[in-house]
This record gives C-alpha cells, structure tokens and sequence, in this order.
C-alpha cells in the first residue's frame, strides 16, 4: 500500500506518519530476504493448487495433504490448511445440511411457564424438556429427554 501511494507521488514520510508507523520500519520490511517459511509457502502454493484443480477442485486439506506424503513432498496438514484459507480454496463438503425445522412466523407460541427461572428447590419440582437430534450412517435419531431440575437428571 505504501509503494502504491508512493508512486501516485506521496513521500513515505508523511504515509507513514499517517499510518503510525516508522519509515525505518517499512525500509526494513523492503530489504528484509524473505522468511524460510514464506520460501516454503511460495513452492507449496503451486502443488496445493495443482491437486485441487486436478481433483475437480473436490479435494480438500487432508487429501491434498495424503496426495503430496504420497508424492515425496513432506508437508503438515495444517500447513496445507493455512494455504488453502490465503488461496480462498476449500473441497467439497458432502451430504445436505438438513434443516429439521423451519419456524413458522405466524404460528402461536406457547407460553413460557417457568419464566426463564430453571432452578428448583426440591425434587420433582420442575421438570424441563429437550428435543435433539443424533446423526447416524443411516439416518437420524430423534431424542426426546425430561429433566429434573432440582437434580439435573434425566428422568424420561
């Protein structure tokens, strides 16, 4: 930004007494040899792309990653993750994310009995309701529990 600025003709000085830094600062960082793991990135980020497009942009961290172990390159998950953010790249996610209900706005509420006060003094007292579901490999689960709210105990 401060090479851009300063080919429109604005010194260094006065963009970086705007932007609060030291012009020494911003030598530095131009004549400053480029960091080992910037080095790495740089040979990386072309095989981390050549998978994904040869995959049919399918393939995502682990993957890319399995596919360059496989091809003598020695690299971390991670690695492959943190270049696949900076590229703006991610692998296709698979299934539907499913919505298990869809409020009606219109539809009456019931009231809320308790007032937003889950506490109890005593035993079967108050008793509190959940409705979950749990995915499963063919489907899923609908879990219904009660809950004691003195004991926090499943009841039902």
């Amino acid at each position: 930004m401060i090479d851009h600025l300063r080919d429109m003709g604005l010194g260094v000085d006065p963009v970086c007494r705007v932007l609060d830094l030291s012009p020494s600062t911003y030598f530095a960082r131009k004549t400053r040899p480029k960091s080992a793991r910037r080095l790495r990135d740089e040979e990386l980020i072309p095989l981390v792309t050549a998978m994904w497009e040869d995959s049919g942009r399918t393939y995502g961290a682990r993957r890319i990653t399995r596919a360059l172990v496989r091809s003598g390159r020695q690299v971390a998950r991670c690695t492959v993750e943190r270049l696949m953010r900076e590229l703006g790249i991610e692998g296709v996610i698979r299934g539907q994310r499913r919505r298990t209900t869809i409020p009606e706005p219109a539809a009456p509420r019931p009231p809320g009995l308790v007032n937003r006060r889950f506490s109890a003094e005593r035993p079967n007292q108050l008793w509190l309701a959940d409705l979950t579901y749990i995915r499963t490999w063919t489907g899923r689960v609908y879990v219904a529990f009660v809950l004691d709210a003195y004991s926090r105990r499943i009841v039902g």
